[in-house]
């Protein structure tokens, strides 16, 4: 055992975290002292200048030291002969001074009360600070603070008396204080061969963040679990400081409301599943406690449409998601059952029948904001009343998904409605401009660009194709547009390394190439690698295509290598700093004209040589109003998607170095948790006192997801909206359909024209209906006699009033008997096979060939041919059989023949069905089948009367003939 670590503290990574606090404040104490001086000595020059002017002011108690020696002097030397001596330190009780040495000598003697002003806690509370604050603070509080006046009179615990020296200068004082901070700090293993390792340039070593276990090889699990403890940090503060608003200033400890007087739940509602993936069982009962009782979304406030969808209603259906396909992660005490899953898909429901108001538009395209309260759309208050491309194209995931749990059509095509007014507008090579008129659904300008307000536009096209498990094909078709005309017009390399760039076009595709990148490009490397194999590895996609899956094309290998250039790209722009973090925007060195990708693909380097000298760093450059770092996930997440794609380590390498740089330069003291900083430029912290709910949400996230096993959350399974909230892949089952085609174009995405308009295609709820009026009438139950036997005569209907014409009959042949034994159960079966409200007239009819003439030969001359007696509707179709011969060996008349089996059939018929009736009674069911099959015969009657004529005229044809003595 370690005697200097008995309780194995500093193996637990979360006291990493309280060493680098306490190293950063021992520092930062040392620059406030610095300070302190030099403020101290300019104040002094300050006031030795005012003096100089006003020579009323009150003296010094330097001075007042000096006048007491030259006094006491003086009365020394008037009074040398005197047996004693008048004390020299005499207080005298009339100078003006003796009101400022009164002042100054209560200052010391009452306690601080920090700053003197009060700072919002999250709970409603402005006290001020109560001498609780931290070491920055109470260091800062003693020396002064650059951003309060100081006391220019006199600072506190200035002493009156030059005998009494300020406590921070007693040596005593200052002798304990160093060696207990010494003692402390080699106790927790910042000094001495401890833990923690801090490297030149001032960044803690993998070591400190649980790096690497035994053997130098990297523990990838302790790793996670400092993800876990960064966000468990930055959660505690906001519970702390701001629970319950919509933004923290970690710095100030204070929140703020976005939507007053409960807020949105911005934070909470946006790390629901964070909270669900890393198991933090007590944090997430904290917050769906809040959910529960506080939300409440019926706000009069108008929110932005884009973000409520992705934040909020995200949120809370990828809590529903998780919480009910992922029991075990994170179940919670007391909720059984689906108590907890139908929370969050109620207040899902409630805020997306709010946020339906903003579709309320000419053409269906979402107004930028929308008032919960009153469910109206608002357009946005600037870019001319336009709204985002990007924006309103992000809401279809959420959307979708939500139609899919709760079987509300409307949700389904409100959001899709939206992907086909963009699509028609007919843009060239799938690039769109970054802003849309709401009202007629046309762009506005010609800004074509990947970071704002343009990026998830593409993002979601391929996760819409993917998340109806690639059965809206439409959506891979204007993804592949998308990415041919990326290819074409926006990929471009730097002039000396030859980096790939993904610039922009601000004044159109005919227009110059910026090269420029807003970090939120970054996000593209991964959704290309994703695209390219559907979200499976390269290991399983090769396994699949041995067993007869898709093929890995020539097109494929393109995309993910130009993933794997982005990439790089996009992880040179953190190299590229000091801090080891990306400015919100880099600017590139190109060529003049630019390279383009069609000109062939260059050579950059392998790696990022790190030398601050290095070739590469040459075509970076960051302007000094685009230093900020907002804590932003695009380039993490990429990682994740690289490396869960590819499996190469060096992804997981480069998120973890990324990740200790958050570590080293946005982590607070005190417990403040995170913020975003203003200058990545410089290593001296420049904070922007706020932390970003896409912190909590997205980039601990997947760090936590990058460094963990691959089977938590398959991306084969899930899709991850904008926000990385997760959501799973289904089929559009009968409800759902693509409910839109696209127009055809030409080779440049020109939209041609149409001769002939095709009909619009129905929505799914149309489909469905339809459906419901087409299916048929419940069938009766099938009894034994309805069954067809072997042998059996299949009977046709006779559904046409087509007149009956009879082949010849060969004298040695006779019908056969037992002709119709099935023609009235094969008749229900065919009619209980025809829609309701459906003529059988489509039923297939028996094709006569146009006879011969019947020709009848007289056997009794005396004796006149009979007409057919047809009783039965059924229909009746005979097939020549051998002939019967009379007892008397003469032949039967064909024209009796053929009335004695009519006859014996419809007896043998009626037989059978009074046995039906006898053997079971018909059920309710059957009843109204025998009643629309009665409603039908009576048609069928009329047809055969019909054909009845029709057959006695052919026999009266006979007969005449006949009489006539014609063959």
């Amino acid at each position: 055992m370690n005697n200097r670590d008995p309780f194995n503290l500093r193996r637990n990574p979360a006291l990493s975290l309280l060493q680098t606090s306490a190293s950063r404040a021992a520092n930062r104490a040392l620059d406030y002292t610095s300070q302190a001086i030099e403020t101290s000595k300019q104040a002094l020059e300050d006031f030795q200048h005012a003096r100089s002017r006003t020579p009323n002011l009150p003296k010094t108690p330097t001075e007042l030291a000096e006048q007491e020696e030259q006094e006491a002097a003086a009365v020394a030397a008037s009074s040398s002969g005197m047996s004693f001596s008048v004390p020299r330190n005499v207080p005298n009780f009339q100078d003006p001074a003796r009101g400022h040495e009164d002042q100054a000598w209560l200052a010391t003697q009452r306690p601080r009360q920090g700053y003197g002003y009060g700072v919002g806690n999250g709970n409603g509370n402005g006290n001020a600070n109560t001498g609780n604050g931290g070491v920055a603070e109470k260091i800062g509080g003693m020396f002064g603070d650059k951003g309060l006046p100081m006391y220019k009179d006199k600072p506190y615990n200035y002493g009156a008396s030059r005998r009494r020296l300020p406590w921070f200068r007693r040596k005593r004082v200052v002798a304990v204080v160093t060696l207990g901070i010494v003692g402390l700090l080699w106790w927790m293993g910042i000094l001495g061969g401890g833990k923690t390792d801090v490297s030149d340039t001032g960044k803690q070593s993998h070591k400190s963040w649980g790096g690497k276990g035994k053997g130098g090889k990297i523990d990838w699990e302790k790793r996670q679990e400092a993800v876990k403890d960064a966000f468990q940090l930055s959660w505690k503060a906001y519970e702390k400081h701001a629970w319950g608003y919509d933004e923290f200033h970690p710095v100030s400890k204070s929140g703020r409301q976005m939507v007053p007087p409960h807020g949105l739940g911005w934070i909470i509602v946006d790390a629901l599943d964070t909270l669900i993936l890393m198991n933090l069982t007590t944090e997430l009962t904290h917050a769906r406690e809040w959910v529960s009782k506080t939300l409440n979304y019926d706000a009069d406030h108008d929110v932005n449409t884009f973000e409520t969808t992705i934040r909020m209603l995200g949120g809370l259906l990828s809590a529903h998601y998780l919480s009910t396909e992922f029991p075990d992660m994170a179940p919670l005490p007391g909720v059984k059952g689906s108590q907890a899953e139908d929370l969050y898909l109620e207040k899902a429901s409630d805020l997306a029948d709010r946020l339906l108001g903003a579709y309320e538009s000419n053409s269906g395209v979402p107004y930028a904001s929308i008032n919960l309260h009153t469910m109206k759309g608002i357009p946005s208050h600037t870019d001319g009343g336009a709204s985002s491309t990007a924006e309103v194209t992000s809401l279809q995931l959420e959307m979708k998904y939500l139609a899919k749990l709760t079987g509300e059509t409307n949700y389904w095509e409100r959001a899709e409605k939206v992907m086909q007014v963009v699509d028609d507008n007919g843009v060239q090579d799938g690039l769109v401009p970054i802003f849309i008129h709401a009202d007629s659904g046309t762009f506005s300008g010609s800004n074509i660009r990947l970071g704002s307000r343009g990026d998830s536009y593409y993002e979601y096209l391929i996760k819409q194709y993917l998340q109806t498990s690639r059965q809206e094909p439409i959506y891979l078709s204007m993804w592949d547009d998308t990415m041919a005309g990326i290819k074409k017009h926006l990929i471009t390399y730097t002039k000396r390394t030859n980096l790939t760039i993904l610039g922009e076009r601000p004044s159109g595709l005919n227009g110059k190439l910026e090269p420029k990148m807003d970090h939120l490009v970054c996000f593209m490397p991964g959704t290309i690698a994703l695209a390219a194999t559907g979200g499976i590895s390269i290991e399983e996609f090769n396994k699949r295509e041995k067993t007869g899956g898709e093929k890995w094309d020539q097109k494929r290998e393109d995309d993910l290598q130009l993933a794997t250039e982005l990439m790089k790209t996009c992880w040179a722009m953190y190299k590229y700093t000091p801090t080891g973090l990306a400015a919100e925007i880099t600017y590139f060195d190109i060529d003049s004209p630019p390279r383009m990708l069609s000109d062939g693909i260059p050579q950059s380097p392998e790696e990022l040589d790190l030398d601050t000298e290095a070739e590469w760093k040459k075509d970076l450059n960051v302007h000094p109003m685009d230093r900020h770092n907002l804590q932003r996930p695009e380039t993490v997440e990429s990682l994740f998607y690289m490396w869960r794609i590819t499996g190469d380590q060096k992804y997981r390498d480069w998120g973890w170095e990324m990740f200790e740089s958050f570590m080293e330069h946005t982590l607070l003291s005190e417990g403040g948790g995170f913020t975003s900083i203003n200058d990545v430029m410089s290593t001296t912290p420049h904070w922007r006192d706020n932390m970003e709910s896409f912190w909590l949400a997205e980039t601990l996230k997947y760090f936590y997801l990058l460094f963990g096993p691959d089977s938590v959350l398959p991306l084969d399974t899930i899709v991850l909206n904008t926000e990385a909230h997760p959501f799973p892949r289904f089929e559009l089952g009968k409800l759902f359909s693509t409910g839109w085609r696209r127009k055809p174009r030409d080779e440049n995405g020109n939209i041609l024209a149409v001769t002939r308009e095709e009909p619009p295609l129905k929505s799914a709820n149309q489909k469905h209906q339809e459906e419901k009026e087409k299916s048929p009438p419940p069938s009766p139950p099938s009894t034994p006699q309805e069954e067809q036997k072997e042998g059996d005569v299949k009977m046709i209907p006779l559904q046409k009033p087509d007149p009956v014409v009879f082949k010849p009959v060969d004298a040695d042949q006779t019908p056969n008997p037992d002709v119709s034994k099935a023609a009235e159960p094969q008749q229900q079966q065919q009619q209980q096979e025809t829609p309701a409200g459906k003529k059988t007239e489509e039923h297939e009819m028996i094709p006569l060939k146009k006879p011969d003439p019947v020709v009848f030969s007289p056997q009794d001359g005396s004796k006149e041919p009979e007409m057919i007696p047809l009783k039965k509707p059924d229909p009746v179709v005979f097939s020549p059989q051998d002939s019967s011969k009379k007892p008397d060996g003469e032949k039967e008349d064909p024209v009796e023949r053929m009335q004695r089996i009519a006859e014996e059939q419809i007896k043998k018929g009626e037989a059978a069905k009074d046995k039906e009736k006898r053997e079971a009674e018909p059920q309710p069911e059957a009843a109204q089948g025998e009643q629309k099959r009665d409603e039908m015969s009576e048609e069928v009657r009329r047809e055969i009367d019909q054909a009845k004529e029709a057959v006695n005229a052919e026999l009266r044809a006979a007969r005449e003939k006949r009489e006539r003595g014609e063959t």
